[in-house]
């Protein structure tokens, strides 16, 4: 049975949706992939040929989705799918792949997707020196983050949680705040790490109940007290 992907109907109204000739990375924790497929899913309804695929390590997806060379992904293409690229890895993951084959693929895409950066699953994370892995092609980096991690204790959300500690100065035990998670998605050293003069989105995700998105809306009007005005709530 064919694979159905998350839909597309919560997605913030940020303007390069609704534009070509876009790379985009994703950074950050807390649901990265689901949003990335969503995001494919409506790139495709717009008619745009879109490739899926990573820098780092994501999950193999279904065969009617994989693009192994790319004659495969332009008739995935023509089928109104999006192809997800990437070389097998172990745990049913797909690895990046390398950097002039990479270029193949994206040559006949109107739209690449790249998730950039791990997380375990965690809805937090402050990145290693090694993180994220940007292309230098990506014009457009999002950051996400999810609200499922405030008020709980930093070993139990974040993702890294050495770099989480001393970048917040803060003991394992202790529970990231509205405030912390702020400051991850603001910094040069956390979740913007790396974005230079790209354009930088943050998707706070995750918000499934009216406390989660009261708490994602402070964190809005917190990040755009600091110039980040591209903010969207899923």
């Amino acid at each position: 049975m064919e694979q159905k992907y998350p839909e597309a109907e919560m997605l913030p109204a940020f303007p390069f949706l609704a534009e070509k000739n876009h790379r985009i990375s994703l950074v950050g924790a807390g649901g990265k992939t689901t949003l990335m497929y969503a995001m494919a899913e409506a790139y495709c309804q717009r008619g745009c040929k879109v490739l899926v695929t990573t820098t780092t390590h994501i999950k193999r997806p279904a065969d009617e989705y994989r693009a192994k060379s790319p004659g495969e992904a332009m008739a995935l293409w023509q089928k109104r799918r999006f192809a997800v690229a990437g070389e097998d890895a172990p745990e049913g993951k797909l690895k990046g792949l390398e950097t002039a084959r990479l270029k193949e693929f994206m040559a006949g895409a109107d739209i690449v997707l790249i998730e950039a950066d791990g997380a375990k699953g965690r809805p937090c994370k402050v990145p290693a020196s090694h993180e994220p892995v940007l292309l230098e092609e990506s014009d457009i980096v999002i950051g996400v983050a999810g609200m499922d991690s405030i008020g709980r204790p930093l070993k139990e959300v974040c993702f890294r949680l050495e770099q989480a500690e001393a970048f917040l100065r803060k003991e394992q035990t202790e529970c990231l705040t509205e405030e912390d998670l702020t400051e991850i998605l603001s910094s040069s050293e956390g979740t913007r790490k790396g974005v230079g003069d790209r354009g930088y989105y943050v998707i706070l995700n995750k918000a499934s109940d009216e406390r989660r998105r009261q708490s994602a809306k402070r964190i809005a009007a917190l990040l755009k007290s600091r110039g980040i005005e591209n903010v969207g709530i899923t």
